[in-house]
Order: C-alpha cells, then sequence, then structure tokens
C-alpha cells in the first residue's frame, strides 16, 4: 500500500516537506484523490506535519555570557595577527600617552628641569622609548632626573 500521490498533495496543502508529512495507514487515506479529500483527512487527524526541529540556544548564550566576561580569549580561538586585534596605532597611542604623562608629572614637581623635559619629550615622540621603565632609567642614567638624597629608591 503506497500513499505517494496522497504524500505529494499533503505537502502542497501543508506547505511542507515531504519527509515531515506523516501519514497513519487506513483505507480512507487510500481513496483520497483530491487535495479537498486530503484537507478531510487533516481535519479529521489521519494526515498532519511534524514540527520542524530546532537549535537550542542556550550554549551560545551561554558562551557569549562568558565572552563578555573574558574569558575564551586564548591562543586557539584567535584568528589574524596580534596587530590585527589591536592596531599598530592604539598600541603607539597608548604607550606614548604614559610616557607623556610621566614626562608631565616630573616636570610639574620639579624633577626634571624644562629643557630636559622638552629635548625628552621629542625622544620619545620619535620612539626612543619603550616603556615608562625605560624612560626612567635613560633619565637616572643620563642624570636628568633630580632625586632627593634621603629618597633615593623612589623616583616618582
Amino acid at each position: 500500500m503506497k500513499l505517494d500521490s496522497q504524500k505529494k498533495l499533503a505537502k502542497k496543502v501543508l506547505k511542507a516537506g515531504i519527509s515531515r508529512v506523516k501519514i497513519k495507514s487506513d483505507e480512507e487515506v487510500e481513496k483520497a484523490l483530491t487535495r479537498e479529500d486530503i484537507r478531510r483527512l487533516i481535519r479529521k487527524g489521519l494526515i498532519w506535519k511534524e514540527q520542524k526541529k530546532g537549535q537550542s540556544k542556550v550554549n551560545s548564550k551561554k558562551i557569549l555570557k562568558q565572552k563578555r566576561k573574558g574569558r575564551r580569549k586564548g591562543h586557539g580561538s584567535r584568528k589574524g595577527r596580534k596587530k590585527a586585534r589591536t592596531p599598530k596605532k592604539e598600541q603607539w597611542m597608548k604607550n606614548i600617552r604614559a610616557l607623556r604623562k610621566v614626562l608631565k608629572e616630573l616636570r610639574d614637581s620639579e624633577k626634571i628641569e624644562k629643557k630636559d623635559y622638552r629635548k625628552v619629550y621629542l625622544m620619545a615622540k620619535g620612539g626612543a622609548f619603550k616603556t615608562k621603565k625605560h624612560l626612567l632609567t635613560y633619565l637616572k642614567e643620563n642624570e636628568l632626573i633630580k632625586v632627593k638624597k634621603w629618597n633615593t629608591k623612589k623616583l616618582i
């Protein structure tokens, strides 16, 4: 007992794929030839369509929550180069702002002279120092920084 033609008609009436159309084998179903007959059988409950299978969003929501916290950012989940994630310009801006802040603090507290400040400022602009520590060691080595005798350990 093949119900292929009935399934095809039901598929068009129900607006679903053939795999989603389910039929209870019955004599009435075998005799159904028209769309109207199929509609009548649908109302009776002998023909129906299965619900589409969805995809749960629970896991993806959990992962998104973790990513917002800053998790899942290790080497294995990175794509692109280092400079693609934080561009060169942003790195430069972050560094130069820190250096300029230190220089300004030193100048305002009069631990460095104005002419030395200007010279070192331009050096920083030229990319002479990688870090704040590098800048401070340069100032100390060239004796550009005034350190009080009683406080030799602390520079700032």
